[in-house]
């Protein structure tokens, strides 16, 4: 039975009411301090105003500041941090040599002459290194008869699980104490979904708020950061939200010979992290500044750029185009649009709007000096997409060779490993104790739609050790890619 329009009314103005307590009760004394002034004036408010003393000047002023204050605060969206984060790191037995690769695919009957030529000339300019890893399926010449549910859903057990247990044991927190699950998978969407498969997994309370994130491409991991963080800003404070990216790559077995599709089954590799969020600084070690999210699919070039899809074969794959580079460029350029303004200092702000000023008013023609996105963060974290990818983004924005080494080596180390592979790189970065308290990390996505994401981070804590994916190797990076 509906209700009548006065108990939905009543519903709404109770639920102001509460969620804007504070703010009523000033407002309320405010007023009443008003009203109170005014029935003790007979001859008028504004008489009563004009005698008032000097106590009453500042109760009045007290009053109005503690209003102006509470307003402030229950408008500010509440401030979201990064408690900690842990990646997969894939067991020894699942590791790809160039080698091993390169003999497979020639063992692949399904796979033309012209194709396993092509795979091996990619692979070997890929900037993949040796401990790659890849499921069990890939390691069988007929690898499509294991390509089943069973082996995807265990695929998917042993990196999201294993990166949160990780950040568990790191946090030392009680699965019971999240509010929210929240996982990005665009290849593979089981039922139950993956986020169920954690509430089974870790017993969470029966009112955790479980989303599970897919076809959202290798940009996906920031899409589930922005939505944790939109969640957490409508929950109490302190409250939690777990989230995990990740790509399956068991069910996404291409077998055909179109050069498009085949580039996705050389660059993705196993990989996966684990990020706890919350509105509590509490042990925090990152503040999140900003994120930001841009998508051009309004563009048939950029809608088409990444695009799953049927060959003449029937054989369902991964088409990259070959506008894929352009359309990266073209959508990052819309996005640093709207993230310069928000990470650049002042006094590079005001020079830039200087150089403008002078152009436009004095009419002068050299060029307008385009600000140092340098001076707005210390490290970068591009997607490692592929070596083009990282190539574009350094040219774009006259990044040194160390800027780019987190994105390279995690590209070497680790591959593609899609929404994932930004918390590889976040973690190189503070495994080689580059990161120092107060450092700005700014992290770039890109993905499928066309979609280009940015996020922001402040460092409150440095990581205190090396463990994680690059312990025991670390030692050995950065290396040199021909």
């Amino acid at each position: 039975m509906s209700s009548s329009p006065i108990q939905k009314c009543l519903k709404i103005f109770y639920t102001k009411t509460v969620d804007n307590f504070l703010l009523v009760v000033s407002m309320s004394l405010t007023v009443a301090a008003i009203v109170v002034m005014a029935r003790s004036n007979p001859n008028g408010l504004t008489d009563r105003i004009q005698a008032l003393n000097h106590s009453h000047h500042i109760l009045l002023i007290g009053l109005f500041l503690a209003t102006a204050v509470t307003v402030y605060i229950l408008q500010r969206p509440r401030t979201v941090y990064l408690v900690d984060y842990a990646c997969f790191r894939p067991p020894y037995n699942y590791r790809v040599p160039s080698a091993s690769f390169a003999e497979h695919v020639r063992q692949v009957s399904q796979f033309s002459e012209r194709s396993v030529r092509f795979l091996t000339r990619l692979l070997e300019r890929s900037g993949l290194g040796e401990e790659t890893s890849l499921p069990p399926m890939s390691f069988y010449i007929e690898g499509y008869k294991y390509s089943t549910l069973e082996a995807a859903r265990k695929e998917v057990e042993l990196v999201i699980f294993s990166a949160i247990d990780d950040l568990f044991a790191k946090t030392g927190i009680d699965p019971t104490t999240i509010d929210a699950v929240v996982v990005n998978c665009s290849g593979f969407s089981p039922a139950p979904s993956m986020a169920d498969m954690i509430a089974s997994k870790y017993k969470m309370r029966s009112d955790i708020l479980s989303i599970h994130l897919s076809g959202m491409g290798c940009s996906a991991g920031l899409i589930s950061i922005d939505l944790a963080k939109n969640l957490l800003q409508a929950m109490p404070q302190g409250a939690r939200a777990l989230v995990v990216s990740t790509e399956t790559l068991t069910p996404n077995y291409y077998l055909g010979n179109e050069r498009a599709m085949l580039l996705p089954y050389c660059l993705f590799r196993m990989g996966g992290a684990a990020v706890l969020l919350s509105t509590s600084p509490a042990k925090a070690r990152f503040r999140l500044k900003h994120i930001i999210r841009t998508l051009t699919a309004g563009d048939d070039r950029s809608y088409r750029c990444i695009f799953q899809e049927e060959d003449d074969k029937g054989n369902t794959g991964v088409n990259l185009s070959t506008d894929l580079i352009a359309v990266a460029s073209n959508t990052f350029e819309t996005n640093i649009t709207t993230v310069a303004p928000l990470i650049l200092p002042v006094s590079e702000k005001l020079l830039f709007a200087l150089s403008l000023a002078s152009r436009k008013l004095f009419k002068m023609r050299k060029k307008v000096r385009m600000p140092n996105l340098l001076t707005g963060f210390e490290h970068i974290c591009v997607h490692a997409g592929g070596r083009a990818v990282i190539d574009g983004i350094q040219r774009s924005l006259r990044l040194s060779d160390e800027h780019v080494e987190p994105s390279r080596m995690t590209l070497h180390r680790f591959g593609n490993t899609s929404s994932s592979s930004l918390w590889y790189e976040l973690a190189y970065v503070e495994a080689k104790r580059r990161m120092r308290k107060g450092d700005r990390v700014w992290m770039i996505g890109f993905g499928s739609g066309f979609k280009c994401n940015s996020a922001v981070w402040e460092c409150i804590v440095p990581a205190s050790n090396e463990d994680g994916p690059w312990a025991g190797c670390i030692h050995r990076y950065p290396v040199h890619i021909p």
